[in-house]
Protein backbone atom coordinates (compact mmCIF):
# COMPACT_ATOMS: atom_id res chain seq x y z
CA UNK A 1 0.00 0.00 0.00
CA UNK A 2 1.30 3.26 -0.99
CA UNK A 3 1.42 6.35 0.99
CA UNK A 4 0.14 9.42 0.62
CA UNK A 5 3.51 11.88 0.00
CA UNK A 6 3.09 15.16 1.17
CA UNK A 7 5.04 18.84 0.11
CA UNK A 8 3.30 21.17 2.51
CA UNK A 9 3.69 21.52 6.39
CA UNK A 10 -0.38 22.62 6.11
CA UNK A 11 -0.65 19.33 4.69
CA UNK A 12 1.40 17.58 7.08
CA UNK A 13 -0.17 19.09 10.34
CA UNK A 14 -3.58 18.40 8.84
CA UNK A 15 -3.07 14.64 8.93
CA UNK A 16 -1.46 14.44 11.80
CA UNK A 17 -4.32 16.33 14.09
CA UNK A 18 -6.41 13.66 14.21
CA UNK A 19 -4.10 11.19 15.59
CA UNK A 20 -2.67 13.29 18.49
CA UNK A 21 -6.20 13.71 19.16
CA UNK A 22 -6.49 10.30 19.39
CA UNK A 23 -3.33 10.24 21.59
CA UNK A 24 -1.32 8.23 18.94
CA UNK A 25 2.19 7.64 19.23
CA UNK A 26 3.88 9.25 15.80
CA UNK A 27 7.67 7.89 15.17
CA UNK A 28 9.26 9.92 12.23
CA UNK A 29 12.69 8.77 10.03
CA UNK A 30 14.62 11.91 8.88
CA UNK A 31 16.22 10.98 5.89
CA UNK A 32 17.90 12.71 3.04
CA UNK A 33 16.23 9.86 0.31
CA UNK A 34 18.61 7.39 -1.82
CA UNK A 35 17.03 4.67 1.34
CA UNK A 36 18.49 1.93 2.14
CA UNK A 37 18.46 -1.02 4.64
CA UNK A 38 19.92 1.02 7.05
CA UNK A 39 17.02 3.64 6.69
CA UNK A 40 15.05 0.59 6.25
CA UNK A 41 15.89 -0.55 9.60
CA UNK A 42 14.92 2.49 11.03
CA UNK A 43 11.49 2.66 9.40
CA UNK A 44 11.02 -0.64 10.74
CA UNK A 45 11.79 0.26 14.40
CA UNK A 46 9.54 2.86 14.28
CA UNK A 47 6.97 1.17 12.86
CA UNK A 48 7.27 -1.54 15.74
CA UNK A 49 6.88 1.23 18.62
CA UNK A 50 4.80 3.53 17.07
CA UNK A 51 1.09 3.62 16.29
CA UNK A 52 1.82 6.05 13.43
CA UNK A 53 5.15 6.34 11.24
CA UNK A 54 6.25 9.18 8.83
CA UNK A 55 9.42 9.66 6.68
CA UNK A 56 10.72 12.72 5.48
CA UNK A 57 12.66 13.04 2.63
CA UNK A 58 14.60 16.13 2.23
CA UNK A 59 18.31 16.54 0.99
CA UNK A 60 19.01 19.58 2.89
CA UNK A 61 21.36 22.16 1.33
CA UNK A 62 21.85 23.97 4.91
CA UNK A 63 24.33 20.48 6.40
CA UNK A 64 26.46 20.90 2.76
CA UNK A 65 29.44 22.71 3.25
CA UNK A 66 30.55 21.83 -0.25
CA UNK A 67 28.22 23.05 -2.86
CA UNK A 68 29.37 20.03 -5.50
CA UNK A 69 28.78 17.46 -2.66
CA UNK A 70 24.89 18.58 -2.30
CA UNK A 71 24.54 18.67 -6.26
CA UNK A 72 25.95 15.38 -6.42
CA UNK A 73 23.64 13.63 -3.87
CA UNK A 74 21.45 11.66 -5.30
CA UNK A 75 17.91 11.53 -5.25
CA UNK A 76 15.40 8.76 -5.77
CA UNK A 77 11.86 9.84 -4.42
CA UNK A 78 10.15 7.07 -6.44
CA UNK A 79 12.36 4.76 -5.80
CA UNK A 80 11.74 5.23 -2.09
CA UNK A 81 8.43 5.34 -2.09
CA UNK A 82 8.59 1.73 -3.67
CA UNK A 83 10.91 0.34 -0.98
CA UNK A 84 8.18 2.09 2.03
CA UNK A 85 5.09 0.39 0.50
CA UNK A 86 5.85 -2.74 2.79
CA UNK A 87 6.55 -1.12 5.88
CA UNK A 88 2.63 0.90 5.44
CA UNK A 89 4.05 4.27 7.00
CA UNK A 90 1.16 6.79 6.95
CA UNK A 91 2.99 9.39 5.30
CA UNK A 92 5.91 10.43 3.62
CA UNK A 93 6.84 14.21 3.82
CA UNK A 94 8.45 15.19 0.70
CA UNK A 95 9.07 19.05 0.89
CA UNK A 96 11.23 21.12 -1.27
CA UNK A 97 13.68 24.13 -0.03
CA UNK A 98 11.12 26.67 -0.92
CA UNK A 99 8.89 25.09 1.99
CA UNK A 100 11.52 24.44 4.37
CA UNK A 101 12.90 27.39 4.08
CA UNK A 102 10.83 30.17 2.30
CA UNK A 103 11.93 34.01 1.89
CA UNK A 104 12.97 36.02 5.12
CA UNK A 105 13.63 32.45 7.01
CA UNK A 106 16.38 33.57 9.30
CA UNK A 107 16.92 31.16 12.59
CA UNK A 108 19.39 28.82 13.01
CA UNK A 109 19.73 26.23 15.68
CA UNK A 110 23.36 25.43 16.92
CA UNK A 111 24.96 23.29 19.94
CA UNK A 112 28.50 23.43 21.52
CA UNK A 113 30.51 21.19 22.73
CA UNK A 114 29.65 17.91 21.05
CA UNK A 115 29.65 20.19 17.43
CA UNK A 116 33.12 21.37 18.06
CA UNK A 117 35.09 17.60 16.79
CA UNK A 118 35.20 15.40 13.88
CA UNK A 119 32.49 16.11 11.35
CA UNK A 120 31.73 19.60 13.29
CA UNK A 121 35.81 20.64 12.27
CA UNK A 122 35.93 18.75 9.25
CA UNK A 123 32.46 19.78 7.94
CA UNK A 124 31.89 24.10 8.69
CA UNK A 125 28.49 24.56 9.76
CA UNK A 126 27.16 20.73 8.87
CA UNK A 127 25.37 20.65 12.64
CA UNK A 128 23.93 23.70 12.59
CA UNK A 129 22.02 22.57 9.14
CA UNK A 130 21.35 19.54 11.07
CA UNK A 131 20.06 20.59 14.80
CA UNK A 132 17.84 23.17 12.14
CA UNK A 133 16.49 20.87 10.01
CA UNK A 134 16.01 18.27 12.06
CA UNK A 135 14.06 20.71 14.75
CA UNK A 136 11.81 22.01 12.21
CA UNK A 137 11.31 18.45 11.33
CA UNK A 138 10.45 17.38 14.86
CA UNK A 139 8.08 20.25 15.01
CA UNK A 140 6.18 19.95 11.82
CA UNK A 141 5.60 16.01 12.31
CA UNK A 142 4.48 16.50 15.84
CA UNK A 143 6.52 13.48 16.51
CA UNK A 144 6.88 11.46 19.92
CA UNK A 145 9.23 9.44 18.32
CA UNK A 146 12.36 10.10 16.51
CA UNK A 147 14.75 7.48 15.16
CA UNK A 148 18.44 7.97 13.60
CA UNK A 149 21.34 5.52 12.94
CA UNK A 150 24.18 4.96 15.08
CA UNK A 151 26.56 4.82 11.99
CA UNK A 152 26.43 8.93 12.27
CA UNK A 153 26.96 8.41 16.08
CA UNK A 154 28.00 12.06 16.53
CA UNK A 155 25.10 13.50 14.97
CA UNK A 156 22.91 11.06 17.04
CA UNK A 157 24.67 12.63 20.35
CA UNK A 158 23.88 15.82 18.67
CA UNK A 159 20.46 15.83 18.09
CA UNK A 160 19.41 14.35 21.64
CA UNK A 161 21.55 17.04 22.76
CA UNK A 162 19.08 19.56 21.08
CA UNK A 163 15.95 17.83 21.76
CA UNK A 164 16.75 17.72 25.49
CA UNK A 165 18.17 21.63 25.73
CA UNK A 166 14.87 22.97 23.68
CA UNK A 167 12.56 20.62 25.87
CA UNK A 168 11.31 19.29 22.67
CA UNK A 169 8.77 16.41 23.89
CA UNK A 170 10.51 13.53 21.30
CA UNK A 171 12.07 10.92 22.32
CA UNK A 172 15.01 10.07 19.76
CA UNK A 173 15.80 6.41 19.64
CA UNK A 174 19.77 5.07 18.32
CA UNK A 175 19.35 1.95 15.86
CA UNK A 176 22.41 -0.20 14.93
CA UNK A 177 24.48 0.44 12.42
CA UNK A 178 23.52 -1.74 8.98
CA UNK A 179 26.28 -3.14 7.32
CA UNK A 180 26.61 -4.96 4.21
CA UNK A 181 27.90 -8.88 4.28
CA UNK A 182 31.43 -7.53 3.30
CA UNK A 183 31.61 -4.63 6.59
CA UNK A 184 30.81 -1.56 5.03
CA UNK A 185 28.47 0.16 6.56
CA UNK A 186 25.43 1.01 4.53
CA UNK A 187 25.31 4.42 3.65
CA UNK A 188 23.41 6.54 0.46
CA UNK A 189 27.57 7.94 -0.37
CA UNK A 190 28.55 3.84 -1.25
CA UNK A 191 26.35 4.74 -4.65
CA UNK A 192 28.82 7.02 -5.86
CA UNK A 193 31.80 4.61 -5.25
CA UNK A 194 33.70 3.48 -8.61
CA UNK A 195 33.01 -0.63 -8.80
CA UNK A 196 37.00 -0.67 -7.83
CA UNK A 197 36.55 1.73 -5.00
CA UNK A 198 33.41 -0.07 -3.57
CA UNK A 199 36.08 -3.44 -3.62
CA UNK A 200 38.14 -1.36 -1.27
CA UNK A 201 35.84 0.31 1.23
CA UNK A 202 35.24 -2.51 3.52
CA UNK A 203 38.52 -2.10 4.44
CA UNK A 204 37.84 0.95 6.60
CA UNK A 205 35.73 -1.09 9.02
CA UNK A 206 38.64 -3.89 9.00
CA UNK A 207 41.23 -1.52 10.36
CA UNK A 208 39.19 -0.32 12.91
CA UNK A 209 38.42 -3.50 13.90
CA UNK A 210 42.24 -4.44 14.18
CA UNK A 211 42.41 -1.19 16.39
CA UNK A 212 39.85 -1.95 18.98
CA UNK A 213 40.54 -5.90 19.42
CA UNK A 214 44.45 -4.21 19.73
CA UNK A 215 43.35 -1.96 22.60
CA UNK A 216 41.58 -4.66 24.23
CA UNK A 217 44.64 -6.36 24.05
CA UNK A 218 46.81 -3.53 25.69
CA UNK A 219 48.26 -2.25 22.56
CA UNK A 220 49.20 1.37 22.15
CA UNK A 221 46.30 3.41 20.59
CA UNK A 222 48.48 5.72 18.88
CA UNK A 223 50.92 2.81 17.27
CA UNK A 224 48.31 0.75 16.41
CA UNK A 225 45.91 4.49 14.74
CA UNK A 226 49.78 4.78 12.87
CA UNK A 227 50.14 1.31 11.38
CA UNK A 228 46.38 1.52 10.49
CA UNK A 229 46.74 4.63 7.79
CA UNK A 230 49.50 3.09 6.38
CA UNK A 231 47.68 0.41 5.32
CA UNK A 232 44.67 2.22 4.50
CA UNK A 233 47.03 4.44 2.20
CA UNK A 234 48.45 1.27 0.75
CA UNK A 235 45.41 0.23 -0.15
CA UNK A 236 44.23 3.50 -2.63
CA UNK A 237 42.81 5.42 0.51
CA UNK A 238 43.10 9.18 0.00
CA UNK A 239 43.07 11.37 3.51
CA UNK A 240 41.44 10.13 6.43
CA UNK A 241 40.09 13.27 8.18
CA UNK A 242 40.35 11.67 11.43
CA UNK A 243 40.73 7.89 13.03
CA UNK A 244 39.77 8.66 16.48
CA UNK A 245 38.59 6.78 19.91
CA UNK A 246 36.04 9.13 22.11
CA UNK A 247 34.07 8.74 24.98
CA UNK A 248 29.75 8.08 24.03
CA UNK A 249 28.06 10.72 25.91
CA UNK A 250 30.79 13.92 25.84
CA UNK A 251 32.70 12.63 22.57
CA UNK A 252 36.10 13.25 24.77
CA UNK A 253 38.94 12.49 23.36
CA UNK A 254 40.37 9.23 24.68
CA UNK A 255 43.79 7.28 24.49
CA UNK A 256 42.71 4.03 26.75
CA UNK A 257 38.71 2.63 26.94
CA UNK A 258 38.56 3.55 30.09
CA UNK A 259 34.76 4.57 30.33
CA UNK A 260 32.13 3.68 26.92
CA UNK A 261 33.74 4.50 23.76
CA UNK A 262 33.76 4.23 20.13
CA UNK A 263 36.39 4.11 17.37
CA UNK A 264 35.59 6.81 14.55
CA UNK A 265 36.16 7.44 11.40
CA UNK A 266 36.42 8.96 8.08
CA UNK A 267 38.46 8.75 5.36
CA UNK A 268 38.28 9.47 1.56
CA UNK A 269 37.97 6.98 -1.11
CA UNK A 270 38.01 7.87 -4.85
CA UNK A 271 36.70 11.33 -4.43
CA UNK A 272 33.41 9.68 -1.91
CA UNK A 273 34.02 10.42 1.85
CA UNK A 274 33.02 7.33 4.42
CA UNK A 275 32.35 7.41 8.37
CA UNK A 276 32.11 4.69 10.42
CA UNK A 277 32.23 4.29 13.80
CA UNK A 278 32.72 0.60 16.39
CA UNK A 279 31.78 0.19 19.88
CA UNK A 280 34.86 -0.23 22.25
CA UNK A 281 33.43 -2.12 24.77
CA UNK A 282 35.12 -1.65 28.36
Amino acid sequence: MSAPILRGVADLRARTADWKRAGETIGVVPTMGALHDGHLSLVAAARKSCDRVIVTIFVNPKQFNNPDDLKSYPRTEHDDAKKLERFEVDAIFVPDGDEMYPDGFSTTVTVTGLTDVMDGVHRPGHFAGVTTVVAKLFLQTSATDAFFGEKDFQQLQVVRRMAHDLDIPVTVHGCPTIREIDGLAMSSRNLMLSDRARTLAPRLHEEMERIVEGVLKGGDFEGLRTEALTRLQKNGFGDVDYLEMRANDDLCLLKTPERPARLFAAAWLAGVRLIDNIAVEV
